[in-house]
């Protein structure tokens, strides 16, 4: 059986997922969510995660939503992207734990509250606080890449899908690749991975009239 993502291509946690689901050569397909428009809200939506949120995985019996569980969830499945030893399958869930909380836990409502959140409701007190919060998360990523490729081990893990998934958009929330030379680098890696695709190509936008980033 076909797995479904429910998922929308302006979401960057979804993006994680749906990366992954490609990366790890399974059968998916995406189930268009309209965000925007308030599904997530919805008593049918809340019936399929409870949460409110995107993205949920349903593959048979099985409904999955936090893109961190997902993210585990393929790799468990697949035996891939996981690293190659007890080690680096624990570091692994480190950066993810990182990335939840630190980076994307961040970049995500960052990245809305200057894009997407209607301009009479941005607080530039509030955009400031966690553009200085990202940017530290983003020194400590830098860093670490000083050094190696990946982040875990000698191949692309579910850590870096994790870590990178906001990273891809293209709207300005205060992130500039060649402020971070080795994330850069890492980025422009993981593009050339094979399967590899953007975010707004890879899962289902709004239609015209109702797509905010034009």
């Amino acid at each position: 059986m076909t797995m479904k993502l429910h998922c929308f291509a302006e979401s960057g946690n979804a993006y994680k997922a749906a990366l992954a689901l490609d990366l790890a050569e399974l059968e998916w397909e995406p189930v268009f969510v309209d965000f925007f428009a308030g599904e997530t809200r919805t008593p049918e939506f809340r019936a399929l995660n409870p949460m409110g949120e995107v993205p949920v995985l349903v593959d048979g019996d099985i409904t999955l939503s936090q893109s961190g569980v997902i993210l585990d969830y393929i790799s468990s499945k697949t035996g891939k992207l996981g690293g190659t030893s007890a080690d680096e399958r624990r570091e692994v869930l480190r950066w993810i734990f990182f990335d939840n909380h630190k980076v994307s836990g961040v970049a995500g409502p960052l990245r809305f509250n200057m894009n997407f959140l209607p301009e009479a409701k941005r607080n530039a007190d509030v955009n400031g606080y966690m553009a200085a919060r990202l940017a530290s998360a983003l020194k400590v990523m830098n860093t670490a890449l000083a050094d190696r490729e990946w982040l875990v081990g000698n191949g692309l893990t579910i850590a870096d899908i994790s870590c990178a998934g906001y990273l891809f958009y293209p709207e300005p929330f205060t992130f500039e690749r060649a402020d971070y030379p080795n994330i850069d680098r890492w980025l422009t890696s993981i593009a050339a991975t094979p399967g590899w695709q953007h975010p707004y190509d890879l899962m289902p936008a709004p239609t015209v009239g109702q797509d905010l980033r034009s």
